[in-house]
Formats: C-alpha cells, structure tokens, sequence
C-alpha cells in the first residue's frame, strides 16, 4: 500500500471556533451549496467520534466518512472516507486531518491533510487530488462568506 500526502492551508476572516461549529459539529446549521443535495448523520449523534456521515450529491454521487476525532479545545477533526466512488481500484481510503487554528485578525487559518491509501503499488495523479481539495476549499469559502453574513450562526 502506498501512502500520498496532500497538504493545504487557507487564510479565512472567521474565527476558528466559528469555523470549527460550521464544518465540524454544527454542520447542518448552515446553507449547503448547490452540489451538495444533503449531509445525513448515519451513526452516532453527529459531534463526537463514531460518528458517520454520508454526504448526498445533487448529481447523485454520496460518500461516507467515519468521524474518528473531535476535539472542540482544540478545533481539530479526523474523518476517513470509507465509500464512494473515489473508493475503487486505487484508492483503500483515504484520510482527512483539518485544524482551525486563531490568527491575530481575528480570523484562522485552516490547515487540512488529506492521506490517500493506495491499493498496491498504485500511484496517484497529482492533478486528481489537487481537484478533490480545490472542491474542499470552495466550500470552506463558501462557509466562511455564509458566518461573515450571519454573525449570528455557530458562536
């Protein structure tokens, strides 16, 4: 098995507590974009480990993560991709590492790893994952542009 790492970081004007609630325990308190049809708690209570979600595609693709950590001190989330169609003859599964840390403006940076598990020998395309976490980012932005309009949401 081959193990590929893909490491991002994105400057956001939202404090990371605020970040943290939106993409991590309060989740289903903000707007979803277009592309995303629903976020469905499978297991577990939806904030804490154990925890699988499925999230439902408008083109009618899904996938599911198993949340493994979340830790609300520290705004910091594991999940690994357990199904979906990235899972197949390359892919084993893949794991996501994100933390929310404070920046002195008031805002965060987002810091998020991604460890692809290949099956075998099995390399990937960098363009492929480069796309998967471009698709990440415009949903933290996405996110981010929703708080700043509700300051209201995830305090």
């Amino acid at each position: 098995m081959g193990i590929f790492k893909h490491t991002q970081e994105l400057k956001l004007r939202v404090a990371a507590k605020r970040m943290f609630k939106a993409l991590v325990t309060d989740i289903d308190s903000i707007p979803l974009p277009a592309s995303i049809k629903s976020i469905d708690t499978l297991e577990g209570d939806g904030k804490s480990s154990t925890t699988i979600r499925q999230t439902n595609f408008a083109d009618g693709g899904y996938v599911k993560h198993k949340i493994e950590v979340v830790d609300t001190e520290n705004y910091v989330s594991k999940h690994t991709l357990i199904e979906g169609p990235m899972i197949g003859d390359k892919i084993e599964s893949i794991q996501y590492d994100q933390k929310f840390e404070h920046s002195s403006d008031g805002g965060c940076v987002a810091k998020i790893t991604s460890e692809y598990h290949t099956k075998g020998d099995i390399e990937l395309n960098e363009e492929e994952v480069k796309a998967t976490g471009d698709q990440v980012l415009v949903f933290y932005k996405l996110t981010e542009e929703y708080l700043l309009a509700h300051p209201d949401v995830c305090v």
